[in-house]
């Protein structure tokens, strides 16, 4: 659906709820910005390449750069999100169901900010909209072979994260074992800035097609479509989705920052870099291969990967637990928000 600005603003007074839609989805914007966005450079204040008020502000500028550069490289993050569930139907009932689940979504997403947790916002999305598809069609509302590449990224994310973080550790060990220190550490600064800018534009791509493509869809419903291109996103609203994640990573992100760089494990440069290139390679991947993924769930991973690679014991599990069961309960609590707001909101 080619969409225009001008289009958009000429039907908002035909279709009031357009407004609405569009707030929700820069809403949820906004707390990705808050929670996920800062663990793309949570390895770099960890390790004191960066203070936490620089990566604040690198993380916001490539939140953007990504979110629009990799929607004319590849959608299919996009393709995944438009065909895992299925609108189809009463279209007005359709639009209550999606309006539902971001409204769970955003719920969830405060409490977990609140707490300092990084829960997945992308996953709460996932599962309320998910919920609402389900409180219109029942189970039929789930492509299950599409959904399952949600399942495929969250175990990709940890267990390969993990892996990859570990792995990555012996091999700059092996290779920097007779370095002088002084000047590996500060070739692993370098290294450990351009990492963060990586990731900081793979998050911007990965969680900004899920969002425009919630919200692109619920634009099509409003116009009385089932459904929508995922590929036709208009530049205005990938611009806003952009700067509102960008906004959400500068105010919130201190918190989360700290919950996963300073209280999870202690780094040293060469281990951030590790950790920072094995959340990078994790995300390029899934991008490419449309798995939605987490950037809270990778970079996790990664540094306990990091930390686990010289003991066990240099991580701490009881925050890695907390963290967990965060990520467990996000799929049932958000898809039991979305499910009875959707019926409520139908009701109606």
């Amino acid at each position: 659906m080619e969409l225009t600005l001008s289009m958009f603003l000429a039907q908002v007074g035909d279709h009031p709820v357009l407004l609405g839609i569009l707030a929700l989805v820069i809403g949820v914007t906004i707390i990705s910005g808050a929670t996920d966005a800062p663990n793309a450079i949570a390895s770099a204040v960890s390790t004191r390449c960066l203070s936490p008020t620089a990566a604040l502000i690198l993380a916001a500028v490539f939140n953007f750069a990504g979110l629009v550069g990799m929607t004319y490289i590849s959608t299919a993050v996009a393709h995944t999100m438009f065909n895992m569930v299925d609108f189809s139907g009463n279209t007005h009932q359709a639009l209550l169901a999606l309006i539902a689940a971001m409204i769970g979504s955003i719920g969830w997403g405060v409490f977990c900010w609140f707490w300092g947790i990084p829960a997945s916002k992308s996953h709460s999305l996932i599962a309320g909209v998910t919920g609402g598809a389900i409180a219109l069609n029942g189970l039929a509302g789930v492509v299950l072979s599409e959904w399952m590449l949600v399942i495929y990224g969250m175990a990709f994310s940890l267990v390969g994260g993990f892996i990859l973080g570990m792995a990555t550790t012996k091999i700059i060990e092996f290779f920097f074992s007779c370095a002088d220190r002084k000047r590996g550490n500060r070739v692993c600064v370098v290294l450990q800035d351009i990492c963060a800018c990586a990731l900081s534009f793979l998050h911007g791509a990965q969680d900004g097609q899920k969002f425009m493509s919630i919200g692109l869809l619920g634009i099509a419903l409003a116009f009385g479509m089932e459904t929508s291109g995922a590929t036709d996103f208009p530049l205005w609203l990938m611009v806003i989705c952009s700067l509102a994640m960008s906004l959400g990573t500068l105010l919130g992100g201190k918190r989360i920052i700290k919950s996963v760089a300073m209280d999870m494990v202690s780094l040293e440069k060469y281990q951030g870099v590790a950790a920072s290139a094995s959340t990078v390679i994790t995300l390029f991947v899934a991008s490419m291969t449309g798995m939605p993924v987490s950037t809270s769930h990778c970079s996790t991973a990664s540094i306990m990967g990091v930390g686990a690679s010289r003991s066990f014991r240099r991580v701490n599990w009881g925050v890695a637990r907390r963290m967990v069961w965060a990520w467990v309960l996000t799929f049932p609590c958000c898809g039991f928000i979305g499910w009875s707001l959707a019926k409520l909101f139908m009701m109606l």
